[in-house]
């Protein structure tokens, strides 16, 4: 049975416009009053479904793609078929969940995504869409089946979406998925025409997304909710025998499990992805793969990690020789693999996480000294962190303690995960508020601040000023962590748009009730020139 296809056109002249396409987004772009389209509200959710099988001749191929006019090019194609397939060292038997993200190809065209520009504005800025990638949620199956040439049952159910709501989309196929593989693609037009009827993913509702069945009931965080809190959902006209699922986070990984077999180095990584230091996790698995690259990309909320990041790669991947080569120093990335070629190819990175399969065993995990990376050869190098980096801050004696004792007394894992995110955010406050305090006397007072006068400029940031205001007001007064604070900044000021992130928070929270829309700033941070960052931060 073949999918069907929904087209919705006027007709006139030839001139077709395809329900959800690019082209009807566009001209239902915000303040523009037209009636939703069928795949609307697909499209909020979802760019794509894809199911990738193997064939012996043709290797992984896109077998169905859903909606039929969901625009993929060949290169986009290419990459979901690799990247949707455990690599065949990992020797994935049964059903395996793991999370890719890739490059969108240049030559489309970013603008449709502006129907979703009015539900980004409220997102906290870890939670915005990057407009020039994808993540591919993933459900592979590979089982014996004797019916086969090749002898086994090899399939992903692939999620192609512009949200990184990590947790949410590996519920729903959680959910889906096995069903799909038993009753094909029927149940998988039923599933899609569900999501057809899903409301908007607007922050700060409670929603109810019924989905073959159940319905699972979530709420999208805002940038005014508290950091490192969970709102309460609130009570909805629904029913509430009717909620099978309630999601208390849409983005939120296991921290605790993912950095289990790093425990003693926590603080050293977040260091490492606070300064976009190139990094490889090298894993058995895409599962362990992305959930530690993904963790580590978390550590550092509320900032929002800029660099480049990728939960699974493999040796396929088009940018495959960029972040490969030797000629130049490696780029600011997270790479996650599974390919022991990697421990060849990647041996001059600065900095390689070695992990072995995550279990949480109830036992205390043995302390793993840093290794130097000349020890890491091959795939049979013992887990543990490949690094010469020493860290500017002395280690938190007291977290690592208070997780230990949690393990000996079997506390649940998921307050294990809180205390250890919680910990992450009180570091990273605790980095941010010197800085949000100085970039707050940059701001032009309110008084000059008005809908009928031009923007008003910022005062420039100067690095040796703002250093002078740490002696009397740096972390020191929100942390007791003891270290070189100031040789942090500076490496950070040198490195990363940490100045510019700082700013864009600051200007959204505080400045946009008083500013129309269509207002800007200019912000000029000349020593961070070096970094590709946008120049004009938007209210």
């Amino acid at each position: 049975m073949s999918l069907r296809k929904r087209d919705e056109g006027d007709g006139v002249g030839g001139n077709v416009r395809l329900a959800g396409s690019p082209e009807a987004a566009e001209e239902r772009a915000p303040g523009r009053c037209l009636p939703l389209l069928p795949w609307d509200r697909f499209s909020a959710w979802l760019h794509c479904v894809c199911v990738v099988g193997f064939d012996l001749e043709l290797g992984q191929a896109v077998e169905v793609l859903y909606p039929q006019h969901a625009k993929l090019t060949d290169k986009e194609k290419t990459n979901i078929c690799y990247l949707s397939f455990p690599d065949s060292n990992s020797g994935c038997l049964g059903d395996t969940q793991f999370c890719f993200r890739f490059r969108q190809s240049s030559s489309r065209k970013l603008s449709w995504h502006c129907l979703l520009d009015q539900f980004d504005r409220d997102l906290p800025i870890y939670l915005k869409k990057d407009p020039a990638y994808y993540y591919g949620y993933v459900y592979f199956r590979q089982v014996q089946d004797k019916t086969l040439k090749r002898g086994y049952f090899q399939k992903s159910l692939v999620l192609v979406s512009k949200l990184p709501y990590i947790h949410f989309f590996h519920i729903v196929l959680g959910h889906i998925a096995p069903e799909y593989f038993e009753k094909n693609e029927p149940f998988l037009e039923a599933a899609c025409s569900d999501i057809d009827r899903w409301p908007s993913p607007v922050p700060g509702k409670t929603l109810h997304l019924p989905i073959m069945g159940i319905v699972i009931k979530v709420r999208i965080p805002t940038c005014h909710d508290k950091p490192g809190t969970t709102e309460v959902l609130q009570t909805a006209h629904q029913p509430a025998t009717q909620i099978s699922i309630t999601l208390p986070t849409v983005h939120e990984v296991d921290l605790f499990r993912c950095f289990s077999p790093v425990f003693f180095h926590i603080q050293m990584l977040w260091e490492l992805v606070l300064l976009g230091e190139p990094l490889v996790v090298m894993a058995p698995s895409p599962s362990e793969s992305s959930e530690t690259v993904l963790a580590l990309v978390s550590c550092i909320s509320p900032l929002k990690y800029y660099s480049d990041f990728r939960p699974y790669f493999t040796i396929h991947d088009s940018e495959f020789k960029e972040y490969t080569t030797r000629t130049q120093a490696p780029p600011s990335v997270i790479l996650g693999v599974t390919n022991p070629f990697f421990a060849k190819t990647l041996q001059h990175w600065p900095h390689i996480i070695r992990i072995g399969d995550i279990k949480l065993s109830g036992e205390v995990p043995k302390q793993v000294k840093v290794k130097k990376l000349k020890n890491l050869k091959t795939l049979d190098s013992k887990p543990g962190v490949y690094t010469s980096y020493k860290p500017y801050l002395n280690r938190d004696e007291e977290i690592i303690k208070q997780l230990q004792k949690g393990i000996q007394q079997k506390r649940p894992a998921e307050a294990q995960s809180i205390i250890l995110r919680r910990s992450f955010l009180e570091l990273t406050q605790s980095f941010i508020i010197p800085l949000e305090r100085y970039v707050a006397s940059l701001m032009p007072l309110q008084k000059s601040i008005s809908p009928w006068k031009s923007p008003p400029q910022l005062k420039p940031f100067n690095q040796e000023e703002f250093m002078k205001t740490l002696e009397k007001a740096g972390p020191q007064l929100t942390s007791r962590l003891k270290g070189d604070w100031i040789g942090l900044y500076r490496c950070s000021g040198s490195r990363l748009n940490i100045t510019s992130v700082l700013i864009d928070r600051f200007i959204l929270r505080n400045l946009r009730p008083l500013l129309p829309s269509a207002s800007a700033v200019t912000c000029q941070v000349p020593h961070l020139a070096k970094v590709q960052t946008p120049q004009r931060v938007r209210l």
